[in-house]
Order: C-alpha cells, then sequence, then structure tokens
C-alpha cells in the first residue's frame, strides 16, 4: 500500500466525511437545516483533523500515520453497514475485476484449507491448465515468495500480475516426491458468470455465479445455445432452470437486464429510494424478452443476495416462475462508489431495493455495534407483512425473498460441514487422485472407498464434536478449579450428558453416512473432470429435482403461480 503525507490523508478523509454527508441526502434538507448540518461538518473535521495531529505527533510510540489514518476511517464505517467501505488502491482495482469478470492472471481459484494454499480449481484452456496445474496441487512458492505463513490475498496478488509477464509456481502433488515447477505467461482471464449450462431431458439448467457487465449477455448466450442444442435433438427446450444458489449478487443493472431476458419489455423489475421518498427509481426492461412463455424456475437459498434477489422477486412477482429453495440473504442495499484521491474509492450505501410490490429486500441485521449510537433509526421490514404479485397471488415481507417452494435439500448436515471446514473431503479426494490414474469404468466401491475414508480420518486425528459436545466442553472448562466444591457431584453429572452426547453424535454420522458417501465422491470426481463432477452433483440435486417436477407438471405449475 501506498504511504501518503500527513496532508494528503488529511484531504482524504474530508473528502469521505463530505461524500457520506452529500451522498446520503444532506442536499435535500432545507437550506436552514443545510446551514446547520455544514457547521457540524466542518466542527467535526476540525475535531478529527486535530485529534489525527496530536496523536501522531505526541503519542508514546510512533506511529503508521498512513495506517492509523486508514483505521480511523475504517472505525467511522463500521458504525453504518458491513457494504460500505474504504478502498484503497489494491482494493480499487479488484472491484474492477469483480464487476468486468476479467483480470490479468493465470485463471485458478485457490484456498486455504488446513492451514496451506490450494488449487480449488482451474479454468479450461487457461494458462494454469496448459501448464498441467491441477486441483489439488498444493502451492508452496510463487517465484521466491514462500506460500506458507502468507495471507491468501497476498498470494492472489503475487499469482496476478501484468497480461506477458511470467510467474513460475512451485506446488506439491501428493504422491509426488519431487515438486513440481511451473511455468506459467499470465494472459487475461474472462471469467464467464454462467458456470454450468445443460439440458436435463428436455429442461435447460443454468448456474449464474454472479452479476458482472457481461452477464445478460453471457445467459443470453448459453440460453440461444441451450435452445439450438433441443432443436438438434428434435426435443425441444420446454422450460428453463436458473440457478442463482450461492450467487452474491454485483450490479443492479446486470440484474434488470437478466430479468429481462424472461419478462415482457416494459416490466418494471425493481426500484431504489434513499432517504428522501422522494428519490425513488424505477427500473424497467428495455428489451423484448428471450424466454418469454416458457415455464421458469429460479433456484435460491441463504447465500442468495442482492442482485440475485432482485431477480428472483421480480419473476415472484410478476408472476413469470416459481422460486425454488429455501429464504434468501436479504442483502437490499445499494452501494455508490465514490471516487477518491490517490486512487483509493468509497463504496457507500445510498439506498435500498424494492420489489415491484413494495417489498423491503433487505433483512434487518444487528451490524451497528460499539458505544456510540450513528444512525438515527433503521428502517426495519415488516416482517410477515402480505404483499400481492400481478396475479394477485400473496407474498410476504420480513426481508430476503420467500420462495413459493421452500426446500432445503442443499445444506449439508453438521457431520458432513465438519469434514468441509477441515478439508477433510477435498484432502482425502488428493490422495485418491495420487493412487489413481483414473476413476475404476465400474465406479467407486462405495463400501471399500469409506472403509478408506475412516483410516483416512483416524491418521489425520479428526475428531468429530457435535455443536452440544462443544457447549459442554465450554461448561467443563467453566466449572473447573474452585467451581467443583460450589457443585457437588457435578463431573457424574457432566460425564453423564458427554456420554449421552457422543451416543446423540454417532446417530449424527450414521444418519448422514449416505449423503456424506455421496459427496466424497463428488470430490473425487471433481479432482478429475470439474465439470463431470457438477453433473453428478446436479444430477443428485434435490432441489434440482423438484424444479424439474414442477416444470414437467403443466398443472401443478399454473397452479402455483395462481392466486
Amino acid at each position: 500500500m501506498k504511504r501518503y503525507s500527513t496532508s494528503g490523508i488529511g484531504s482524504m478523509v474530508m473528502r469521505v466525511f463530505v461524500s457520506l454527508l452529500f451522498f446520503s441526502g444532506t442536499v435535500l434538507k432545507t437550506a436552514e437545516s443545510r446551514e446547520s448540518d455544514s457547521f457540524y461538518i466542518v466542527k467535526n473535521i476540525e475535531l478529527l483533523g486535530e485529534v489525527y495531529r496530536d496523536v501522531s505527533e505526541n503519542y508514546v510510540d510512533s506511529i503508521d500515520t498512513a495506517e492509523f489514518m486508514y483505521a480511523g476511517i475504517d472505525g467511522m464505517l463500521e458504525t453504518l453497514d458491513p457494504y460500505t467501505v474504504f478502498l484503497d488502491e489494491k482494493e480499487s482495482d479488484e472491484l474492477g475485476e469483480l464487476t468486468s469478470g476479467h483480470y490479468a492472471g493465470i485463471g485458478v481459484r485457490i484456498s486455504e484449507i488446513a492451514g496451506a494454499v490450494y488449487v480449488l480449481s482451474v479454468f479450461d484452456g487457461s494458462p494454469a491448465a496448459k501448464a498441467g496445474l491441477r486441483v489439488g496441487d498444493r502451492i508452496e512458492k510463487v517465484d521466491r515468495h514462500i506460500v506458507k505463513g502468507k495471507d491468501l490475498d497476498e498470494v492472489k496478488t503475487f499469482i496476478k500480475g501484468p497480461a506477458g509477464s511470467e510467474v513460475v509456481l512451485t506446488v506439491e502433488r501428493y504422491g509426488k516426491k519431487s515438486r513440481v515447477r511451473a511455468r506459467i505467461t499470465r494472459r487475461e482471464v474472462r471469467v464467464n458468470s454462467i458456470r454450468y449450462s445443460g439440458l436435463l431431458g428436455e429442461i435447460g439448467y443454468l448456474v449464474m455465479d454472479s452479476f458482472g457487465n457481461r452477464s445478460p449477455d453471457e445467459l443470453k448466450r448459453a440460453i440461444n445455445e441451450l435452445d439450438a442444442a433441443s432443436r438438434i435433438t428434435k426435443r425441444p427446450m420446454a422450460g428453463v432452470i436458473l440457478d442463482l444458489r450461492n450467487n452474491p449478487g454485483g450490479l443492479l443493472e446486470a440484474a434488470v437486464d437478466v430479468s429481462g431476458l424472461f419478462v415482457s419489455k416494459g416490466s418494471q423489475v425493481v426500484s431504489t429510494m434513499g432517504r428522501d421518498p422522494e428519490s425513488r427509481i424505477s427500473y424497467k426492461t428495455k428489451h423484448a424478452p428471450v424466454v418469454e412463455k416458457r415455464p421458469l424456475a429460479i433456484l435460491i437459498n441463504k447465500n442468495s443476495a442482492s442482485a440475485a434477489e432482485i431477480v428472483a422477486g421480480a419473476i415472484q412477482e410478476l408472476d413469470r416462475g416459481v422460486i425454488v429453495g429455501n429464504r434468501s440473504f436479504g442483502k437490499g442495499l445499494v452501494q455508490s462508489v465514490i471516487t477518491l484521491p490517490y486512487d483509493s474509492k468509497l463504496k457507500m450505501t445510498t439506498s435500498k431495493y424494492y420489489t415491484p410490490s413494495g417489498r423491503l429486500i433487505q433483512q434487518e441485521h444487528d451490524w451497528t455495534g460499539g458505544p456510540r449510537k450513528v444512525l438515527e433509526r433503521e428502517e426495519k421490514p415488516a416482517d410477515g407483512m402480505v404483499f400481492y404479485t400481478r396475479n394477485k397471488r400473496k407474498v410476504y415481507g420480513g426481508g430476503g425473498i420467500l420462495p413459493d417452494i421452500r426446500l432445503d435439500g442443499d445444506i449439508p448436515g453438521s457431520y458432513e460441514a465438519a469434514l468441509r471446514k477441515d478439508g477433510m473431503l477435498f484432502r482425502f479426494a488428493n490422495t485418491y487422485r495420487a493412487s489413481h490414474d483414473r476413476i475404476p469404468q465400474a465406479g467407486i466401491d462405495r463400501k471399500s472407498l469409506m472403509r478408506d475414508f475412516a483410516g483416512f480420518l483416524e491418521r489425520e486425528s479428526f475428531i468429530y464434536k457435535s455443536e452440544p459436545e462443544e457447549l459442554l466442553e465450554e461448561v467443563r472448562k467453566s466449572l473447573a478449579g474452585n467451581h467443583k466444591e460450589a457443585h457437588p457431584g457435578i463431573d457424574s453429572l457432566v460425564a453423564s450428558l458427554e456420554k449421552e452426547l457422543k451416543l446423540l453424535a454417532g446417530k449424527q454420522k450414521s444418519s448422514e453416512s449416505k449423503q456424506v458417501a455421496l459427496a466424497l465422491e463428488q470430490e473425487i470426481l471433481r479432482h478429475y473432470d470439474e465439470e463431470a463432477a457438477l453433473r453428478s452433483r446436479i444430477e443428485d440435486d434435490p432441489v434440482v429435482k423438484k424444479a424439474l417436477e414442477v416444470l414437467q407438471d403443466p398443472g401443478r405449475y399454473s397452479t402455483l403461480l395462481s392466486p
């Protein structure tokens, strides 16, 4: 991060202050109120400047004045909401990558698992794929940078660089005695927001990961390709499933244009409103739809947010399709990006999203802590408040989008979640890949696989503890020492509870055995062929199965969209 002069940083924080107050509605107040606010703005900036100067010059130990100011900006913004943030030069560049969908790099996704950095995914046709990197490779060095002990974001920075430049990755591949050294030429990597598209019988199925500048065109192209493929097989595409689960959202305009692929031109998709009620802006579709009449299902879950919720809400309220899954996250805040000096930016919440019927998408979250209350009031969604779709169906407020068909099929059980958290499925798949050049044609023998997996867990000293067991451990610690004397017989009670909870944890593991085996098989397959693994997961996905069932039953589909 660049270091700037104290006066330059002071100028930046003044810009942050003014931007916060201007864009949040100060300019919409009366002249008298604006004059009063202006006085307090100047007064508070002066006060902040004095504190900053005095501490910078007189604190007992020397301090990094730039980082000190950034800490002050971050602390100020943390009193608002998690999405109002200050972005330094590096973070501003990353924001551009997210919205544009392309960057200069090698085409991999990496993740920290059990204290090491692994290749989680390799993009088809990318420089990394051509260099022979594969899922499961553990990154040890990037050029001369040793990865161990480094933050994941720092490792990503090492890997990225100007298009045409070279980077050398040294990786450990399980089962290989020597390290694999890959010299890779970076190039522009375009990340398609449509992670998967394919035909499930006569139904088109598409997975959309984000909402960037090119997402509407990418979705349109994928739908047209599926349509063309279905005509070749003489089984025309009879419906569409758009999977927005785990989609964190993105650009508002992209959400409007994606909705426009399914609803008639001129349909209202969403509206935004800031502090002033007269600041409401309505967003309508501008183009004729690509899929106007064929049955449609949108899949959402608790991690579907922002732009994904705009699309789901519009499709639901215009009665264009059915929503399947569980209640979405409830991120209904609009951020404006304000340019600041020194290539920095302020990403600030300026308004809220409302569906066509007036439902507030924002879920109530308790995120403003600290001793000082900054927000004068916070609008709370009316939980259970009834709204109506175009066909007069009832839909409910409370934040997020509540599906027409609620199904929790994609949520892992507590045992599977614990295995994933510690990277056990991923790491075992690594060992399997090292000892098998290919997956047996007859498939993997599940009984033998689970026996090997149990041995792996034992060697790795993995012990599953349920949440109640963890809580009991906390109780045991709190009762240690002198507390025992005040609670005679507590040891025997805790021992009895521990025995009971272990039995329950064992039952939980047994109840999830089939699901864990399936997840393990899919993770192993992913180490050989990522797309094949995704297809396998889709075929066994209960939420997808339910959506297919509804789309293939015209009577039920029609009933769901009727009042």
